[in-house]
């Protein structure tokens, strides 16, 4: 049964898009209810609208305040609500209105709840929705005096509808549990998106819940999550393709030069300038000799990814170190070669530096990272959990750079369209610029800001965005905002909005879990929504540790999972 829209107070003041309204008191005629029946049903983030001659405004309620409360308060204190707008919807030529109740049932009639903006007016003026077509923004703003109303259920229904483009079903609204909401997928992925939310908000399952419906319309997708605690594995089931440090292969001549100089050279300044130097020459030499008299030569730079041997590398250091005969000359080649040498024989790095041939198969990995034929997995889950901390930032900065290099050098009439999702974002893209590996920003921020151009779409969830970078989160044009209890976190949210949504911000230190505030390109409409819920198997392995429950049972130290836990340890694999 839906909802009637009914009158709730007046307009008291105007300021751009922000307005202020009193609350109608206790038993005053057309209010339909009491004043405390009111203020129940108003919530932080409810749609309303304010009725005006040739036009009905809409915006979200930012804050409810009692001006001078009696003790208790009663029915008739001064009540007051604050409005952001960011809609309308005007009048058709001859200044009827159309009661959107009336036009939403009669196409529901015909199988169409569109023509509930479109249909001929056929209702006197109620503050119901007028036969214009909604549309954002304001041009017609409210009066002093004018009536405000709440929105029934059947306007929520066709502002709140699923839009004609592509779209993909993600929750339902909180003011109707009943309403699904959409997010529109072209927009969303077109223009970069963050999920963001303190620890148990809900953050991995809210991306699972996007990913997860947003593949089921489109199961020929190409998604490439970095995943650093393993958590999306079972979410994405068997249409995942999950590399964890066993079958990983990126073999080190993949890595432009300042990658390969964070993994080879020392971390002293001193030290490093000296030893780079060296590095670059043999790296140069490696691969000219690899490539021989092939056309290769005559385009080889440093930084071109084209395969070369260590072997040939060490060659070159011994040689140029033959060239001098004092120990502090030498000091650099040798640190140079003993690097090398204890990344050859530890296995964490084999991924890397195993194996003595050396071939060409870059167009292998880059088909297996992208999905390209996309076989029934269209999206790649990179398991870092397993990766040496020392060097899973250069894996990092390597994939993200590959993928938008694939992507510019492409034609553009064959691309790929790749999303890629970078779960603990903060880590890559710190706020502060000389923090963190200075190739890993500069291959995200070269996403966020340039990857529209190419069809390489960005997506950051972190449950610290006051850490982030805001350059680099100022790109996402559409923010998933969870629960955040953190000052500093939802002051940095609240700068990235518009204006007509920061009065939502409020909400964000009482969100439940599974609840967001969504706004930006993706959505029609700045909204608060609770996320769908997940099948057991579909869920990420995110959840908290049940300490009551697990302390229960006394385990036998001969247990089978202690050593299985031992080998998994010692073995570095899962």
């Amino acid at each position: 049964m839906s909802e009637e829209a009914r009158r709730i107070g007046h307009v008291i003041s105007v300021s751009g898009a922000k307005l202020s309204g009193v609350l109608s008191p206790s038993g005053e005629a057309g209010t339909n209810g009491s004043a405390a029946d009111v203020g129940r049903m108003l919530q932080i983030g409810n749609l309303v609208k304010v009725s005006m001659p040739k036009s009905v405004a809409y915006g979200l309620v930012s804050k409810l305040e009692i001006r001078d409360p009696s003790g208790p308060p009663n029915g008739h204190d001064c009540r007051i609500i604050e409005i952001d707008l960011f809609g309308e919807s005007l009048c058709n030529g001859n200044g009827s209105q159309n009661g959107v109740e009336n036009g939403a049932q009669n196409n529901a009639q015909n199988g169409a709840l569109d023509g509930a903006l479109h249909g001929e007016a056929n209702g006197t003026h109620n503050g119901s929705l007028p036969a214009g077509q909604f549309q954002r923004g304001v041009s017609v703003y409210p009066s002093l005096g004018d009536e405000i109303y709440s929105a029934s259920s059947d306007e929520l229904a066709v502002i709140y509808k699923r839009p004609t483009v592509a779209s993909a079903r993600m929750g339902t609204l909180h003011q109707d549990q009943d309403l699904p909401v959409y997010l529109m997928t072209d927009e969303l992925l077109g223009k970069h998106f963050s999920i963001l939310g303190t620890s148990g908000s809900g953050k991995s399952c809210a991306l699972s819940v996007i990913l997860q419906s947003i593949l089921d319309d489109n199961p020929s997708g190409h998604v490439v999550l970095l995943d650093p605690h393993n958590e999306y594995s079972q979410a994405f089931g068997e249409r995942a393709n999950v590399i964890t440090t066993v079958d990983l292969q990126l073999p080190f001549w993949l890595l432009n030069f300042e990658e390969l100089s964070e993994v080879l050279c020392s971390p002293e300044p001193s030290a490093r300038e000296a030893e780079m130097g060296i590095l670059k020459e043999a790296i140069i030499a490696a691969k000219l000799s690899f490539a021989g008299d092939t056309d290769e030569a005559d385009y080889l730079t440093v930084d071109t990814p084209v395969p070369f041997r260590l072997s040939s590398l060490v060659q070159h250091i011994d040689k140029a170190m033959g060239d001098f005969e004092r120990t502090e000359q030498i000091r650099p080649y040798m640190r140079l070669k003993g690097r090398i040498d204890r990344l050859r024989s530890d296995r964490r790095f084999a991924f890397m530096f195993a194996g003595v041939s050396v071939r060409d198969n870059m167009a292998d990995i880059v088909c297996n990272i992208l999905r390209i034929p996309v076989e029934r997995q269209p999206i790649s889950i990179f398991d870092l959990s397993g990766v040496p901390s020392e060097i899973v930032d250069v894996l990092v900065s390597l994939l993200c750079r590959m993928i938008f290099d694939f992507a510019m050098w492409s034609a553009r009439d064959e691309a790929v369209p790749v999303l890629v999702v970078c779960e603990e974002a903060h880590r890559y893209i710190p706020r502060d610029p000389g923090d963190g590996f200075g190739p890993t920003r500069k291959a995200i921020s070269r996403i966020a800001k340039e990857g529209r151009k190419y069809g390489v779409s960005l997506c950051l969830v972190t449950q610290r965005p006051s850490e982030l970078s805001e350059t680099i989160l100022s790109q996402c044009n559409t923010l998933f905002a969870l629960r955040m209890s953190n000052d500093r976190d939802q002051e940095f949210v609240r700068r990235t909005l518009p204006e007509s949504a920061a009065g939502m911000m409020g909400a964000l230190p009482a969100l439940r879990t599974q609840e967001a505030v969504v706004v930006g390109e993706g959505v029609t409409l700045p909204m608060r929504i609770r996320f769908d819920n997940l099948a057991g198997e579909e869920k990420p392995l995110s959840e908290t540790a049940c300490f009551s429950s697990a302390w229960q049972r006394e385990i036998e130290r001969d247990e089978d999972f202690v050593l299985d836990t031992l080998d998994r340890w010692r073995r570095q694999a899962r």
